[in-house]
This record gives structure tokens, C-alpha cells and sequence, in this order.
């Protein structure tokens, strides 16, 4: 049998759930989400998205704030089972009347359902209407006692493979304090105490990534010192952040100028940090030249 091509989660549930959480999610695990998909289009859309190949993995939010969703979803449903290139699930999020109650009542907003009536009477008709959805759903998570954070990892839990991306990656970037902190840093070191390629001519013009200058910088005891430090201090912490439910960490790393000591430094740390954890290294300051003095 082929492999199915495409992957669809279809996402939907009792109004409250955490819908847009779970949209979220799916996000972080590399799939292409699309919220509030109203039915009579996902078909339409999924053969686009055959014809494009940039991504085989989606996941749709169909919900009751399309008013037609009672009257499409289950001939749509029937539609995308029938796709041999699918491979179809539907995660139903629900929750108990008291927790939508109250989650209705801290953001102040009207349930879809209830109109000019009470908030537990559109739950209680939304129930209702969507026990046949929920009776056909693959994946059922009670948010009841989920934080955003625990429905983060039970989604991750049930649709992420070894094949999909990871759930929690680190993002290494070098930078000149010159030109400004990355806006996006978790955590930020700075390297400026170190000696400085930039004074030695033959160094000048190159980069962190060249033998020569980071030969250089890593040479010092104070360097060697440093970075055996900052190693000992980022990897224990790692595990933590993940557990936490963070899907990206930005370590950065800056000097003057952004183009030796810690585009150097930087590298080096991405380098071993990949032994372990999903890293990308980038440089962001690593080619930019002004006409005043670049002391880097």
C-alpha cells in the first residue's frame, strides 16, 4: 500500500475547549493550520494544497462559529474519508459544563450558541448537536484540568513522529550590540570583555567562522574559561524550558560588532548544544559592513 500523502487534523470541539490553543500547537510541529475553516471549503482547499507540495501535514479548526456547520460537516467528512491520499483524523476538544462556564465568565465573551440566553444553555445545545461528531473523533482531550501548557504536550504526545518537527528546537544567533538586541532573545550573553580579532590586521575582515579568527578568540584562558561556564550553565536549564512548554529558545550572543567573537562564540555553542537538542545557528551581523569603524 502507498503511503498517504497528505495529513490532515481536522480540530473541533465544545466552544471554550481550547481550540485555539491546540491551532497553536499544530503550528509548532510544523504543520500548516488554517482557524475557523468553514466546511464547504476544506475540500476545495485540500486540493490546492495537492497541487502545491510545500507541506504534507495540516491541521483545520472547523467550528461552531461557522453558521453552516451543521448542515456541511458531515458530508465533508464523508468526502475526506474517502481520499485514499489522506491520512484523517478529527481531535475533539471538550471540558466540563463548570469549566466553559467559567472560562466564558473570565473572558467576558457570549457563547456561540446561546444568543440572548444563558451561557450554560448554548453549552448544553452544543453538546448536543456535536455527540455525533465526538462519537466519530479519533482523539478526544479533556481540557478540564489541562493548563495551556499540559494540552500543549498531550497534542504533541499524539501527532508528533520522528519524521515531523521537533517539538522544541533552540535558535543560536550572533549579533552586534551596535546595532541592537535581537527582539525575539530568550537569553543573552555578552562576549565584548574578550580580546578582539579586530586589532590584528590580518584578521580584520574575516568572520567567527574562519579558522584564523577563531583560533583566536578561543585561544585565550579567559575565552577557554567562559565558554566552559556558559556550556555548564545553558545545558541543564534546557530540559526545563522544554518541560515548561517552550517550542523555540533564542540564545544570543553579542559582541561590538557582531562580526568575530561572537559569531565564534556562537558557533561553538550551537555546535555542541547539537549533540543533544535540535539547533540552528545564524549570524546575523556577520556581513555587515558601515563605513565607520567596525571594532567587532
Amino acid at each position: 500500500m502507498a503511503e498517504k500523502e497528505l495529513h490532515l487534523v481536522i480540530v473541533t470541539g465544545m466552544s471554550g475547549a481550547g481550540k485555539t490553543v491546540a491551532i497553536q500547537s499544530f503550528e509548532d510541529l510544523g504543520y500548516f493550520t488554517i482557524d475557523n475553516m468553514p466546511p464547504a471549503l476544506v475540500p476545495k482547499f485540500l486540493q490546492l494544497l495537492e497541487t502545491t507540495k510545500d507541506n504534507d501535514k495540516l491541521a483545520l479548526v472547523v467550528d461552531m462559529r461557522s453558521r453552516s456547520f451543521f448542515a456541511e460537516i458531515q458530508q465533508v467528512l464523508d468526502e475526506v474519508e474517502s481520499n485514499p491520499s489522506l491520512d484523517f483524523k478529527i481531535l475533539f476538544l471538550d471540558a466540563a459544563d463548570k469549566e466553559l462556564v467559567a472560562r466564558y465568565k473570565e473572558t467576558r465573551r457570549s457563547h456561540p450558541l446561546a444568543a440572548d440566553g444563558r451561557i450554560l444553555d448554548g453549552i448544553k445545545l452544543e453538546r448536543e448537536l456535536l455527540a455525533p461528531l465526538k462519537n466519530m473523533s479519533q482523539n478526544v482531550v479533556d481540557t478540564t484540568d489541562l493548563t495551556p501548557r499540559g494540552l500543549r504536550k498531550a497534542i504533541a504526545e499524539q501527532f508528533s513522529n520522528h519524521s515531523s518537527q521537533e517539538s522544541f528546537r533552540i535558535e543560536v544567533v550572533s549579533f552586534g550590540f551596535k546595532y541592537g538586541l535581537p527582539l525575539d532573545a530568550d537569553l543573552v550573553f555578552d562576549v565584548r570583555f574578550l580580546p578582539n580579532p579586530y586589532y590584528q590586521p590580518e584578521l580584520r575582515n574575516q568572520t567567527g567562522l574562519d579558522q584564523g579568527v577563531y583560533d583566536y578568540v578561543m585561544k585565550s584562558p579567559e575565552s577557554q574559561n567562559f565558554y566552559q561556564h556558559l556550556l555548564g550553565l545553558i545545558e541543564p536549564i534546557l530540559p526545563g524550558y522544554k518541560k515548561e512548554g517552550k517550542s523555540v529558545l533564542t540564545i544570543a550572543v553579542g559582541c561590538t560588532g557582531g562580526q568575530h567573537r561572537s559569531v565564534a562564540f556562537g558557533q561553538r555553542l550551537a555546535d555542541d548544544l547539537a549533540k543533544n537538542w535540535p539547533v540552528n545557528a545564524s549570524h546575523r551581523d556577520k556581513d555587515r559592513r558601515k563605513e565607520t569603524v567596525n571594532r567587532s
